[in-house]
């Protein structure tokens, strides 16, 4: 009987990492090769887009792939996607070297000092603040680390850890979802889709300042009722019986070096802004960029060297895995190609999207997006996967580029709050002790608040032909 209980336990049925559910998609892809009939558009060059020409679809010799073909497509989207992998793995290095100068801790800490007995700024500043770093791709799946701050504030001002994950993980992804200079998302899928690096601010930035007050609003809405009545928590007053505050951990110095990285290194992701447009700046330029802030951020901290080295590469660990995500999502998109069925996919969708109106398709492209992303959380890999499809199914709907790419992002940034295969949501929760069910039911109906921004921003968007193109 025990070991038909061991046996039970080791083949028992798991949530599927996204590398396997990546994996598993490409051997459909590489399956389809043989089962959907190859094809394509013509394509022209028109003011620097390459654009395909409606009506011209047609067939063409099916080229199956082989297994061979399947195990180089995973090199081959590593390699073609190398200029993502490496942004990525250096924002990575960078936010470690300013996290290991201890000057995002001790501005925290000096806040929650200074904001003592008005709890709602204190939440509504540091929400805004992780909102920014969310909508700047300074914190992504780096919020992980930050959730322990969260929890000395929430300790601090006698609230339950609903709030600690709310400010840090639930704020980082309301600015997510709109990621107005976001390289990770806004960036990568502008390039795939052939836009201007950072095009459509300020209407990203305009949508972004109302998804972040209906999150604070709805945050001290909750955070009012336990402070009221800790009855009143999710979770249950037990949390109160927790570990008292160490008030030591509030007395951490918030020296002039802080605030010279702080300040610094603000400036430098204002600079960014600018280069991007002033400069046309590309996403290896936006690599080399970071790399050095993170040599000036040690230059400014004082860090010796050899430290240096040791904490950009650890920070450039942590992201090693969503960072080669996206190479695997991009070997799905090399076995389509190598097969030419990927323009039979986009004249399927098309045909099947035939009559809708423009707003209609956009809600159709919101809608899977979202299904997407529940499969890839990865928000670089679903940019990789889906742009490549809806960007010249945009064009033939008569949906501009601009409004394709926010239905991408819409359609990964909410999700991400929600879904349990989101390894950054699961780390999140764990580290503050709170069920996934708990979170789930306290999240579900900001979730369906920023679904409604949503759709009321894309008919706007639609409305007004958002571009450039």
């Amino acid at each position: 009987m025990k070991a038909e209980t061991k046996n039970k336990k080791r083949f028992s049925l798991k949530m599927p990492d996204t590398y396997v559910l990546l994996f598993g998609i490409l051997l459909i892809a590489a399956i389809a090769t043989y089962l959907v009939p190859a094809g394509q558009f013509e394509r022209v060059e028109k003011d620097g887009l390459t654009m395909v020409v409606p009506g011209t679809y047609h067939g063409v010799e099916s080229s199956g792939v082989g297994v061979m073909d399947i195990l180089l497509s995973m090199q081959k989207g590593m390699v073609e996607s190398g200029s993502i992998i490496f942004l990525v793995l250096f924002i990575g290095g960078l936010m470690e070297v300013i996290e290991s100068t201890g000057s995002i801790k001790a501005a925290v800490m000096k806040a929650i000092d200074k904001t003592r007995g008005n709890e709602f700024i204190l939440i509504a500043v540091i929400t805004i603040l992780f909102a920014l770093g969310g909508a700047v791709g300074a914190v992504a799946n780096s919020v992980i680390a930050f959730v322990s701050i969260g929890l000395i504030i929430s300790k601090a001002l006698r609230l339950d850890p609903i709030i600690a994950v709310s400010i840090t993980f639930g704020a980082t992804f309301a600015g997510f979802n709109v990621g107005f200079i976001n390289p990770y998302s806004v960036g990568i899928a502008h390039k795939i889709a052939e836009l201007p690096l950072f095009s459509g601010l300020l209407f990203r930035v305009i949508v972004f300042i109302v998804i972040v007050s209906i999150t604070i609003w709805y945050t001290w809405r909750y955070a009012k009722k336990v402070l009221k009545d800790p009855n009143n928590s999710i979770l249950s007053k037990s949390f109160l019986a927790d570990e008292e505050l160490d008030e030591s951990e509030l007395q951490i110095e918030f020296r002039n070096k802080h605030k010279g990285i702080l300040i610094f290194v603000g400036l430098a992701f204002a600079f960014m802004v600018y280069g991007t447009i002033q400069f046309k700046w590309s996403l290896d330029h936006m690599s080399a960029y970071f790399l050095g802030v993170a040599i000036l951020v040690g230059v400014i901290g004082k860090i010796h060297y050899n430290q240096f080295i040791v904490h950009f590469m650890r920070g450039a660990e942590k992201l090693l895995y969503g960072a080669l995500i996206v190479g695997a999502a991009r070997a799905i998109l090399v076995v389509l190609e190598q097969g030419q069925v990927l323009d039979t996919i986009v004249y399927a969708l098309s045909n099947l999207f035939t009559g809708l109106s423009p707003i209609m398709a956009t809600m159709a492209m919101f809608v899977a997006n979202t299904i997407i992303s529940i499969v890839v959380p990865s928000g670089s890999g679903q940019a990789v996967l889906i742009m490549p499809i809806i960007t010249p199914l945009a064009d033939m709907l008569g949906v501009t580029r601009q409004v394709a790419v926010q239905t991408y992002l819409f359609g990964d940034g909410f999700t991400n709050s929600i879904i349990p295969t989101s390894g950054t949501l699961m780390a999140s929760l764990a580290i503050a002790g709170i069920p996934y069910t708990k979170w789930f039911k306290w999240m579900f109906p900001l979730f369906l608040i920023w679904m409604v921004i949503a759709v009321i921003t894309l008919i706007i968007a639609v409305s007004i032909n958002w571009g450039p193109f």
